[in-house]
């Protein structure tokens, strides 16, 4: 597994380790099961705090793009049926939630279109 820090960037350091290891394990570098280091190894390798690499291993747990099992620490989960659940959860929440706060079908999407133009910068 590489992983850059570049601490120059505004991008924070766990989110940076965060985003790495979710677009190694999405494009099958990291291949599901994979057992990453351990919080202290990997923040030692990379020169960052414990915690850092902790809140990125609970974010990346929260996502679904890894497991943690205890002893066996922490692996790289099936990413690609994981994530779509967790989409489609999130969208059916929304569409719920704009639905009863009397959103129109075309408001809700517009909604949408603008937070997706945000979070991937286009």
């Amino acid at each position: 597994m590489q992983l850059r820090i570049d601490h120059s960037s505004a991008t924070p350091p766990y989110e940076q380790v965060r985003a790495q290891i979710a677009e190694q394990a999405r494009s099958g570098a990291l291949p599901a099961g994979l057992k990453l280091p351990t919080v202290r190894a990997l923040a030692e390798q990379l020169g960052l705090a414990a915690n850092t690499v902790a809140r990125a291993y609970r974010e990346l747990e929260a996502d679904g793009v890894v497991e943690t099992h205890g002893r066996r620490g922490t692996l790289i989960a099936a990413v690609g049926d994981t994530a779509h659940r967790l989409a489609a959860t999130a969208a059916a929440e929304y569409a719920d939630r704009a639905h009863r706060l009397g959103l129109s079908q075309d408001e809700a999407m517009s909604t949408v279109h603008d937070a997706l133009r945000l979070a991937y910068g286009a």
